[in-house]
């Protein structure tokens, strides 16, 4: 029966696609594609009618359901009946899609491409998240590069220039190529980054396009990960011809932290709680780590407070490559903070590298569950501390994050993973 409606949603998809011939720009990697996948669709919004997922709708059934403008009925048939029968009687279609590419195992992009040919592709980074389900690291760079492969010719391929992985595909790609980055040097780039937390926390950086420059000024984001995201929404902006500083100021006025995704968040004793929740793949944790860093705590670390904190949950789908990972992270740990909570089995790896790195002892603590990780917080956070929270979806760090907040109240509202099917697990 799930074939079957599988089936069926994806022939409705392609025949609106077929009826309304919508733009479609489509956004794929290993990390940062629901950041990237918002800021274009601001950036876009003054000039276009523009259609973009509300939720991670990356797969051979969200791909769908994004095109249609439709949320998930679940095991409802009846809401799917319904579903169906609406996608008959669409009058009125944007003639923009802003759409995310997920890829699990080989062939998944293409699938979706199937479905959705992208006239704008945009590849954030690669890092080996799902590579267990691929014969190789090189096998999955192939699948998210198939998204560049099916563009239109007459279209735009944008890649990330930070990423060697991402900006090395420019020798194998024939539709034109424009690139973004901080660290090298690209089309699109930024400068000057400055991450201020007083009196409020901002992220500001000076981005250049061609002769043209404009400031971003993100409230209440930190670090180098949405002034990326920003720069892959400017260089799709300046490919349909709008002008820097009308996109700059929609996205000043537009980009804000997801749940889960680098989201500042109050804590309980005036802690500060960076919470990364979402999902974990090496890149993204060693940017984490990175914005960690970017907080100075006390010289005198004698007392408690002002402490950086690390708690990390595994990075699934790692395959042969989990335990040198995840010892690169606890390395990377052990030069950035000053506490290391860990959680699970696999970071066990990253518990010993860091150690081994220099880490006292007393500094690194290991818990089998997230729930524990947060009782430890709870008890042992004290004012001034930042904490950084990260794990993949399956460690279920939001759990550890829940128990410190400062407004448990609003976890619905703040965290991932708050509706009733993740409740019960």
């Amino acid at each position: 029966m799930k074939k079957l409606l599988l089936k069926i949603l994806q022939a409705r998809a392609k025949a609106v696609m077929t009826e309304f011939k919508p733009t479609v720009v489509a956004v794929t990697g290993s990390v940062g594609k629901t950041s990237t996948r918002e800021a274009i669709a601001l950036a876009l919004a003054g000039s276009f009618a523009v259609r973009t997922p509300q939720k991670n709708y990356n797969n051979e059934f969200g791909l769908p359901l994004a095109i249609l403008g439709e949320a998930s009925p679940g095991k409802n048939p009846v809401k799917w009946l319904g579903l169906l029968v609406r996608s008959f009687n669409i009058k009125k279609y944007p003639n923009m899609l802003v759409l995310e590419y997920g890829a699990d195992k080989r062939g998944d992009i293409g699938t979706l491409c199937d479905i959705a040919e992208p006239d704008v592709a945009v590849i954030t980074a690669i890092s080996p998240v799902h590579v267990a389900n691929y014969r190789s690291l090189d096998e999955l760079v192939l699948e998210k590069q198939t998204l560049a492969m099916r563009t239109s010719n007459e279209g735009l391929v944008v890649l990330n220039a930070d990423d060697a992985t991402v900006a090395a595909m420019q020798t194998s790609i024939v539709t034109p190529i424009t690139t973004y980055g901080i660290d090298d040097a690209a089309d699109v780039v930024a400068g000057d980054i400055i991450v201020t937390t007083k009196p409020t926390i901002s992220t500001r950086a000076l981005v250049r396009v061609g002769a043209e420059e404009a400031e971003l000024v993100l409230d209440n984001c930190l670090g180098r990960t949405s002034v990326s995201a920003c720069l892959a929404a400017l260089a799709v902006a300046k490919y349909f011809k709008i002008e820097l500083n009308d996109a700059v100021a929609r996205l000043n006025k537009g980009v804000k932290p997801m749940p889960g995704r680098l989201n500042p968040l109050a804590g309980i004793k005036q802690t500060l709680i960076i919470d990364d929740t979402y999902n974990a793949a090496p890149a993204s944790v060693a940017a984490a780590l990175e914005v960690l860093h970017g907080f100075v705590p006390r010289h005198d670390l004698s007392s408690k407070g002002n402490r950086r904190i690390a708690v990390l949950g595994k990075m699934a789908e790692l395959g042969n490559l989990s335990m040198s990972e995840h010892e690169a992270v606890g390395k990377q740990v052990a030069e950035v903070a000053n506490i290391f909570i860990a959680v699970g089995e696999e970071m066990k790896a990253a518990v010993a590298a860091a150690k081994m790195a220099g880490m006292k002892c007393g500094d690194v603590v290991w818990f089998a569950t997230p729930t524990e990780a947060g009782r430890w917080l709870d008890a042992n956070i004290e004012t001034g501390d930042i904490v950084l929270v990260k794990g993949s979806q399956s460690a279920r760090m939001e759990k550890a994050v829940r128990d410190v907040l400062a407004e448990p109240l609003r976890s619905s509202e703040l965290l991932v993973r708050q509706e009733r099917y993740w409740l019960r697990r």
